[in-house]
């Protein structure tokens, strides 16, 4: 009878050196469009399909995992719970049918019936004027910054005024009724008070805000974690739905709008924002009794900044929250005004673009806090938001303006002298639609490239919804930035130059600006200078004009051209270098032992990432710089050992 061989004992094949399968992969299947690997794979032994096993099991495991740690279905349950709406609902419908949910429900046990509205365009309903932002006062404060935000600042408006549906009075009417029984807005907008009739959204929002406060009381007595997790994502839910009722009436295109309240509320606000600027700088000056004179440096929507003037951080919070307490006190209830935290240093920029050391006690710091800035944005490549988030660190943590700088020029330098490492250099964009279904003249530049790369390989292409990555090559002059967009691979493979210069104009001079301007005279100098006047030009090897170019071959040392031929062993050095053999030798061999270095060091930490030690790396997605790190290492250190071979030593 034949042994069934086993695990301890494998009757396998040897791996065959090139298996058969198909050069061109059909669109459609997701693995083999992304990765041709798992074909080779599949064709292979018993043992690189238990790879390709493993690796399958844990793409679907993964998923799960990012599940649980985001609570998705938690949060989606509360959701569902909180609006009373069916699950399915949370992930193919918006935001405007948790509201009307909420309004069936509540109107049902009110006994009120709810109008059907024929939606329409919008552009007929008009618009309205938004939220206020107090024009910044830009600049690096060393001194501390408290900032003071009201607390679910619309849902309040709309509870304290009794902004809804049901209150609302048509200006002809307004006659009709009692001068005590009603109310007028900023806008001119007329709501009778809750003592005649209360609203249908403010009882909602009353529900919404009591339900959270209990959810965030059992939070923090809770020692399960799993409660804990659902607690959360209760309050959460909750939040996210009172704070949606307002957007809820003044969408125009929506399913009961409601410009009278959406109006109402925003101006209610804007009149909030600029009577708090106007009492804390009233209020805390040196003609009360203060050591200084307090300044609102920037406000925006719910929130303002305020500069007290005091370096100490225990007093700028002592100040905030007294200053909170007083002003809340001027408001109808249940508006409040608290002090969050304070920022120390603070770097203002612009509006909406800010960032500073976040304080909520005086022991120490919780976190470097970033609105608007490149660190968090995705539309830019890794360089800037090292860049960015490297000289913040320099600033605000270390207190060191003066090595920011310098490092901002160094990296100037570097990436203008052909140093940067590509993969720092790489911008992704996801492809929301083909280059067809765009108006005719626009060409954006992750679209063009898309199609050129189903005109190399349809199999390989990405597809709708796929994010392309690309980086900026050299291009003739005025040449458009679609046109000079290319495959980071196809970059690498070819040695296509890349623009450094577009890098520099579209990608950092603006963002470095903005960081600078508030704390150095001119920050033209940061762009200008010798740091920017050396620029070593690459060219390509097997593109353009150089594929009509008979290449020689040339000294490794003085670059001086070799007669011979090209790939005859001992041709490296011409008769002048000859004495310096040893010396030039000596280098190479020490610069291949650094490209093998960098090689180990991604390959290891490319089997960190995939889970697979001892084992050829698959996986790495190409989002990931550690992809082009692992290319360019795998090219360099090709690069050298042809290079070494071209001196007549054998190599062990």
């Amino acid at each position: 009878m034949r042994s069934i061989p086993t695990e301890a004992t494998p009757a396998t094949p040897p791996i065959p050196p090139r298996p058969a399968y198909p050069t061109r992969i059909p669109p459609g299947s997701h693995p083999a469009r992304s990765h041709p690997a798992p074909i080779r794979m599949q064709a292979g032994n018993p043992e690189t399909r238990r790879r390709l096993a493993v690796y399958c099991l844990k793409d679907a495991y993964l998923p799960q995992r990012l599940l649980q740690k985001l609570m998705c279905v938690v949060n989606y349950v509360e959701m569902a719970r909180v609006t009373g709406v069916p699950l399915n609902y949370l992930l193919t419908r918006g935001q405007q049918i948790k509201v009307m949910s909420q309004l069936y429900r509540k109107c049902k046990t009110l006994g009120l019936l709810l109008p059907v509205k024929q939606r329409s365009g919008g552009a007929d309903e008009g618009g309205f004027e938004g939220a206020t932002v107090i024009e910044p006062i830009k600049g690096f404060y060393k001194d501390p910054v408290a900032t003071l935000d009201f607390a679910s600042l619309y849902p309040s408006i709309m509870m304290a005024h009794n902004l809804c549906y049901s209150t609302l009075v048509q200006r002809k009417d307004v006659d009709k009724l009692p001068a005590d029984a009603y109310a007028k807005g900023p806008t001119g907008d007329v709501f009778v008070k809750a003592e005649t009739h209360k609203g249908v959204l403010p009882v909602i929002l009353e529900e919404l805000l009591a339900a959270r406060k209990n959810a965030k009381k059992l939070m923090k007595s809770e020692k399960d974690p799993f409660k804990y997790a659902v607690y959360d994502g209760r309050q959460l839910a909750l939040k996210v739905s009172a704070n949606s009722v307002y957007g809820f009436t003044g969408a125009t295109v929506g399913q009961l709008p409601c410009l009278e309240i959406s109006s109402t509320v925003t101006a209610y606000g804007r009149q909030m924002i600029e009577s708090t600027k106007q009492q804390v700088e009233e209020r805390y000056t040196v003609a009360n009794g203060y050591e200084h004179d307090a300044q609102v440096v920037y406000g925006d929507t719910d929130s303002v900044m305020i500069k007290f003037g005091t370096t100490d951080l225990g007093k700028a919070m002592e100040l905030g929250q007294e200053a909170a307490d007083a002003v809340t006190k001027t408001f109808i209830q249940p508006i409040k005004l608290e002090f969050e935290k304070c920022y120390h240093p603070y770097l203002l920029m612009n509006k909406k673009r800010y960032a500073g050391l976040l304080w909520t006690n005086t022991d120490k710091y919780d976190k470097m806090d970033c609105k608007g800035i490149e660190t968090v944005r995705r539309d830019n490549c890794q360089l800037v938001k090292d860049v960015v988030d490297t000289s913040l660190r320099l600033i605000l943590i270390k207190s060191q303006p003066e090595i920011a700088v310098n490092f901002v020029k160094n990296q100037i330098s570097q990436l203008l002298m052909n140093e940067m490492d590509m993969s720092k250099l790489v911008i992704s964009k996801q492809l929301t639609k083909t280059g067809d279904q765009y108006a005719a003249g626009i060409r954006l530049a992750h679209v063009e490239l898309a199609a050129r790369l189903k005109k190399r390989d349809p199999g390989l292409a990405p597809a709708v919804g796929d994010r392309v990555p690309y980086v900026m090559t050299k291009g003739a002059v005025g040449a458009k930035a679609f046109e000079k967009a290319e495959d980071p691979i196809y970059v690498l493979d070819n040695n296509i130059p890349l623009d450094t210069e577009w890098y520099l104009e579209h990608q950092l001079a603006e963002p470095i600006k903005r960081l600078f301007e508030p704390i150095v005279e001119n920050t033209k100098a940061l762009l200008e200078g010798d740091h920017t006047r050396r620029i070593k030009k690459a060219m390509p090897s097997n593109s353009g004009l150089m594929k009509f170019v008979a290449v020689t071959q040339r000294c490794l040392g003085c670059k001086a051209s070799l007669p011979g031929a090209k790939d005859v062993a001992g041709n490296a050095l011409c008769m002048s270098c000859k004495p310096k053999e040893v010396e030039i030798y000596y280098s190479k061999l020490q610069h291949l032992a650094n490209c093998e270095r960098f090689f180990w060091q991604t390959a290891v930490q490319s089997q960190r990432v995939t889970g697979h030690n001892f084992s050829d790396v698959l996986g790495i997605g190409r989002d990931s710089p550690l992809f082009y790190q692992m290319r360019k290492a795998r090219k360099d250190l090709k690069e050298a050992q042809e290079t070494l071979t071209r001196f007549d030593v054998p190599v062990c």
